[in-house]
């Protein structure tokens, strides 16, 4: 599971409750009137953020969160897509080159960064000798 940190404080002033995540370079600000009505904001604001930087191709780190901060859960479409980026990345690997180590064509691989990739069992288990780690305990 991949969370993402938010801060959410109440504003006496405004009457309600102002959410941010710093850390990602177009931050994410949005508010609520209530807290659980905030933290749904905050999910809706940071999948559409990290939807978006999976599609351009551009580069983020997920920030790092403080005390009393709340964790929004990321779905596990958008979850997968992520893992799948960052592992890439950090073995110095372009699309092309895990295409190749699948067998499939670049394209292929290219949907499967996709957060609404589905990837079949057999697709996991190659994913999962591609990058030495163990992505189903069955």
């Amino acid at each position: 599971m991949i969370t993402i940190p938010c801060k959410i404080t109440f504003s006496k002033t405004d009457n309600c409750w102002y959410v941010e995540s710093p850390g990602f370079y177009d931050g994410i600000v949005t508010d609520g009137d209530t807290l659980e009505e905030a933290k749904e904001m905050a999910a809706e604001a940071v999948h559409g953020l990290l939807e978006s930087y999976l599609e351009h191709g551009s580069s983020f780190s997920i920030p790092r969160g403080g005390k009393g901060w709340h964790e929004i859960e990321i779905e596990s479409g958008l979850a997968f897509a992520l893992w799948l980026r960052n592992a890439r990345v950090s073995h110095g690997m372009t699309l092309a080159d895990v295409a190749e180590k699948l067998g499939v064509k670049y394209q292929v691989y290219q949907k499967l960064e996709r957060p609404r990739a589905n990837p079949t069992l057999k697709t996991l288990r190659k994913l999962e000798q591609v990058f030495d780690t163990n992505l189903i305990n069955i």
